[in-house]
């Protein structure tokens, strides 16, 4: 289990609307709430996210067990059930219909802000789709939290989740990403990562990105809280060695500006055609150099006829 703050926090006071900036919370009404939870320290916990969870007439959970461990800890006596995504088209129906009946319904994940590389999103537009009335509680995320401990450009910033886990899929998502850049995007890239596959991504984010400024941001709020700064090539050789441990976050900063050269049409067009047609290959690969279509399309059906 990850480590997390030992010592309990202490109760909190009840909420009480009428000594809070805004509008009543409105928990004692029928609705679906999204609750936040903290990201590693018990301690980050909003006196609003204990309030709705304390109303609700059931938790829906990612993992109950370790949601278990936040309520024992608070005093929350709510029964939970478990939400995740191998439940979650099934179960959706069943819930929406108790929710049309009046009731009152809170979502977790197991760490952070809930539907963030989560499930619930088609609990949640389901509800939106049937007018039920949706909520959420703000709190912990990891991605915002890395971002600003990154020393990166904190904005814009562009949230990937998990990149593909096969290294192929996951060069071609980089080489499309590259391809937008090309086009003018230019963007913090927040990507999450598991630890066994943390050195071959940011080994193939080297070769893809360039040796760019980056960080690992990982155990954000634990006890063993890491932020390493770096290069791409210097970060990779880093993990290799020392493999990580724990929740991980990698920022990738933006790309530099460059003028698309020619030279880089075969190699952009090869990487693109692994997973497109030639026509979507050729329309981005136009977009992204600045190279007139009819050029790029016929110099992609030349490069299909050669593979």
């Amino acid at each position: 289990m990850p480590d997390e703050a030992c010592h309990p926090s202490p109760e909190p006071e009840p909420y009480d609307p009428e000594r809070q900036d805004g509008e009543p919370s409105g928990y004692d009404a029928g609705g679906l709430v999204l609750v936040s939870t903290p990201i590693g320290n018990l301690g980050d916990m909003s006196f609003r996210g204990i309030e709705a969870l304390r109303a609700a007439e059931l938790i829906l959970c990612e993992d109950t067990r370790t949601t278990a461990r936040l309520l024992t800890h608070y005093g929350i006596t709510t029964r939970t059930a478990p939400l995740h995504e191998h439940n979650e088209d099934a179960a959706t129906p069943r819930l929406i219909t108790r929710l049309q009946a009046g009731a009152r319904l809170a979502l977790v994940s197991d760490a952070g802000t809930p539907l963030v590389s989560d499930p619930g999103y088609r609990l949640v537009r389901a509800a939106i789709a049937a007018g039920l009335r949706v909520d959420a509680v703000p709190g912990a995320n990891a991605a915002t939290m890395a971002l600003v401990l990154s020393g990166l450009p904190p904005h814009p910033y562009l949230f990937i989740g998990f990149p593909p886990p096969r290294q192929a899929a996951r060069r071609a998502a980089f080489a499309r990403m590259r391809a937008a850049e090309r086009a003018g995007l230019s963007a913090t890239l927040v990507f999450y990562e598991a630890p066994h596959r943390l050195a071959e991504t940011l080994a193939d984010m080297a070769a893809d990105f360039g040796d760019r400024p980056a960080a690992v941001a990982r155990e954000l709020t634990k006890r063993f809280e890491e932020v390493r700064r770096g290069g791409l090539t210097a970060l990779a050789t880093h993990y290799a060695a020392e493999a990580a441990r724990g929740e991980i976050t990698v920022l990738v900063g933006p790309a530099p500006e460059e003028v698309p050269a020619e030279g880089d049409l075969d190699s952009m067009l090869q990487t693109l055609l692994r997973t497109q047609t030639v026509r979507e290959a050729a329309a981005f690969a136009a977009q992204a150099t600045g190279l007139p279509r009819k050029q790029v399309y016929a110099r992609a059906l030349a490069l299909r006829g050669e593979a």
